[in-house]
Parts: C-alpha cells; structure tokens; sequence
C-alpha cells in the first residue's frame, strides 16, 4: 500500500532572510564573485576582445576597401561620361557641318539651276519677241496692202469705179503721215 506522506507546507517557525543576504555566507559569495570576475576579465580580454577588434578591423578594412573601388568606377564612370559627351559634340559638329555642306551645295546646285532656267528663258523671250517683231513687221507690211485694196473697194463701192493705184497709195501716205 501507500506510505504516508510527511510532507509540509507550513514555514519555518522563527525569522528567515533571503540565503544571499545572510552576513555568514558573505565571504563565500565574495571569493566567487572575483574568481568569475578575474575568469571572465581573463576570457574577454584574451580571448573575446581580440575576435571582436580583428572582426572591426576586417569590417573596417572592407568598407574602406568598397569606397576606394566604388570611388575608382566613379571616376571611370565619369571619365566614360566624358568621353561620351566629346563624341556627342563631335557628332554634332560633324552633323552641323555635313548639314551646313549639304544645304550650300543644294543652294549652290539651286542657283546654277536657276541661273540656266533663267538665262534659258531669256533666250526664248527674245527668240518671242523676234518672232513677234518679224510677224509684226510682215502684218505691218501687208497692213498697207490690205488698206489699199480695202480703200479702192470702199471708193469702188461709192463711187461705181475702182481708183487708180497710184492716188490710192498717195491717200495712204498721206493719211499716215498726220
């Protein structure tokens, strides 16, 4: 069967302090307390201390090492950037002057152009103006011809007879000179 139980629950009769505070075990906790003080001093100092300096170093060293290689393609960045604004500004150049060389040499092809068409219709203007003077001067010439037989058929109609050439030509002149 089961034993009986002879556990309590009840305090101790008389005053009870917290087992640290009691003054005899004050030497104990003293000796304790500087042995693992001096153990961890020891521990940090040879062995922690070290492994954190040496990994701020190597932290230290590496970003340094990351800003000089990010200052160097930087500086190639800009040097690229330069040299691609010289080769734009050459291209450019060339563009302005190849366009500047098109447009004279159009303007140069347009006035040669010009000039022949010009001179090509002065040319047919007096070669016009030749054979307007030409047809003219053959009206003109004829104009007296015809005004003689038209005044001999009015005179003919008038008077019943025709006139004599001679006085018709006379009456001509005469009528063209005032």
């Amino acid at each position: 069967m089961a034993e009986p139980t002879t556990a309590r629950t009840e305090a101790p009769a008389g005053p009870t302090t917290f087992p640290p505070f009691q003054s005899q075990n004050f030497p104990s906790q003293i000796f304790w307390l500087g042995l693992t003080f001096a153990v961890l001093f020891v521990l940090m100092w040879k062995v922690a201390l070290p492994r954190i300096g040496s990994i701020l170093a190597q932290r230290a060293k590496h970003i340094a090492d990351d800003l000089a290689a990010a200052q160097g393609f930087k500086e190639q960045s800009e040097a690229a950037n330069a040299a691609y604004e010289k080769s734009l500004a050459d291209a450019r150049a060339r563009a302005q002057s190849i366009a500047s060389a098109t447009h004279a040499q159009q303007l140069a092809e347009a006035e040669a152009v010009n000039k022949r068409l010009e001179t090509e219709l002065h040319q047919r203007l007096a070669a016009a103006e030749q054979s307007i003077s030409a047809t003219r001067a053959a009206a003109m010439s004829n104009v007296g011809s015809i005004a003689a037989a038209a005044a001999s058929a009015i005179v003919e109609r008038l008077i019943g007879e025709a006139p004599a050439e001679q006085d018709v030509a006379t009456a001509l002149r005469d009528a063209l000179k005032s």
